[in-house]
């Protein structure tokens, strides 16, 4: 084990698929790096904090964000060329609803309380992007609550009140001051800024001169 420990924030967007194939690369240094030195947290950020609470239709959301739906083929099928690459199953296609994720963070922050953090980031991620679930239905978010540990009937009773929306919508805020204007941000020991979906090697080129610094 490393004799320090080094913070990695993420700031992402569980809808944001090259947050998914970020993940997914970070994911794959790590496993080739197993005495790494990170630290993670996740962290808000709503790609499109305006869409009503119950989401919009996918496909038409898509055709107005790229223009056409030709426009919106061709840049789905460019992530799905990279998340093949990263290993990823991944069927965009199955999505009917483009969420609102304000609840799907607050099941973050929550998991984060109970040690569940990265088990829900995945498995929401997953739901979305491979087995097309409204991750914006309270109902999905307790269910994959409780396929990760967590108590589905206490996760309802809270997405049903409004704890920690104010607190989750502020840090989304705050990250947006500081200079976060896209996902997937990685901030590295609360200095260093690493944007984007970076490629295995250049996080396993990271851990490496970050060892190399605590030895």
């Amino acid at each position: 084990m490393p004799r320090t420990t080094i913070r990695l924030d993420i700031f992402s967007d569980p809808v944001c698929p090259w947050c998914h194939i970020g993940r997914a690369n970070l994911n794959r240094a790590l496993e080739s790096r197993p005495d790494h030195a990170f630290q993670i947290e996740w962290h808000p950020f709503q790609l499109n904090p305006d869409l009503p609470r119950d989401g919009v239709d996918r496909a038409d959301f898509l055709e107005k964000r790229f223009g056409s739906r030709e426009k919106a083929v061709a840049a789905l099928a460019n992530v799905q060329r990279a998340a093949t690459d990263a290993g990823l199953e991944m069927h965009p296609e199955r999505a009917a609803r483009m969420p609102n994720t304000l609840d799907a963070h607050r099941l973050i922050h929550w998991a984060g309380l109970e040690g569940r953090q990265h088990a829900v980031v995945e498995a929401l991620f997953a739901a979305f992007f491979r087995d097309g679930r409204d991750i914006g239905d309270a109902a999905v978010l307790s269910a994959i609550a409780a396929e990760c540990g967590m108590d589905a009937e206490v996760t309802a009773r809270l997405l049903a009140s409004d704890a920690d929306r104010d607190d989750l919508a502020a840090r989304d805020a705050d990250a947006r001051e500081k200079g976060v204007t896209a996902v997937p941000t990685f901030l590295i020991d609360r200095q260093f800024v690493v944007p984007g979906a970076q490629s295995v090697e250049t996080w396993q080129q990271i851990i490496d001169e970050i060892a190399e610094q605590i030895q």
